[in-house]
């Protein structure tokens, strides 16, 4: 099968989707907070059969795992000239693939909301991408698995560019490539934005654009 570029398509993705939970502020990490506080949340936060929330059913090996994973994301981003401004990043999805369109479950959509970030807000030293979720990623490089590894995208940091070329190329996963991980996992590109100055001007703007509006 020709890629896109090949077949004379050029697809743009030109933002980032972060979810949260209901009733609660976005842009905000649970790495911020001290592992005690951030274990109670996730206890409250957990919901059986949620393809969102069901990954807090133990959330000491969570956090631990996270903060592992977190350090790898940093001086991976450092070594490739990304200029983190915290040692942790606010998540994110680049685009919205066919897994997102089709994975949420009632639960998730009723303790989920979600909110659109331009991606022009950010340069190549503000952001970074993994494939898919980076606690998936960085495992299954380790681990090598036949049947789902993908050696050219798992276990991979990739910059604003690289990111952008593979997804003009080939798309968003679950289209021409990355279509044989089980549906129980997020199929997705999972965008670590490093510069949360810009995310929390964003937020005033909005905030401040739907209060005139009324929306």
């Amino acid at each position: 099968m020709p890629t896109l570029a090949q077949a004379g398509v050029v697809l743009m993705i030109d933002h980032l989707i972060h979810f949260y939970r209901v009733g609660t502020e976005p842009f905000q990490s649970l790495s911020a907070l001290s592992d005690r506080d951030a274990v109670q949340i996730m206890k409250d936060y957990y919901v059986e059969g949620s393809v969102f929330w069901e990954r807090f059913e133990d959330p000491g090996q969570y956090m631990q795992t996270r903060r592992q994973i977190e350090l790898w994301l940093y001086e991976e981003f450092v070594a490739k000239g990304g200029a983190p401004q915290e040692s942790y990043p606010i998540y994110m999805v680049l685009g919205r693939s066919k897994w997102l369109l089709t994975a949420a479950d009632p639960a998730t959509l009723a303790t989920t909301a979600e909110i659109q970030v331009p991606l022009s807000l950010f340069t190549e030293s503000d952001i970074s991408f993994t494939y898919p979720d980076s606690m998936i990623s960085v495992p299954m490089a380790t681990r090598k698995e036949s049947g789902y590894y993908l050696p050219d995208y798992h276990g991979k940091l990739f910059t604003l560019s690289e990111i952008r070329q593979i997804v003009e190329s080939n798309g968003l996963p679950g289209e021409n490539w990355g279509t044989n991980l089980p549906s129980s996992m997020p199929n997705f590109i999972e965008a670590q934005v490093w510069n949360q100055e810009a995310l929390q001007e964003y937020k005033r703007q909005l905030y401040c654009t739907r209060s005139k509006t009324g929306r």
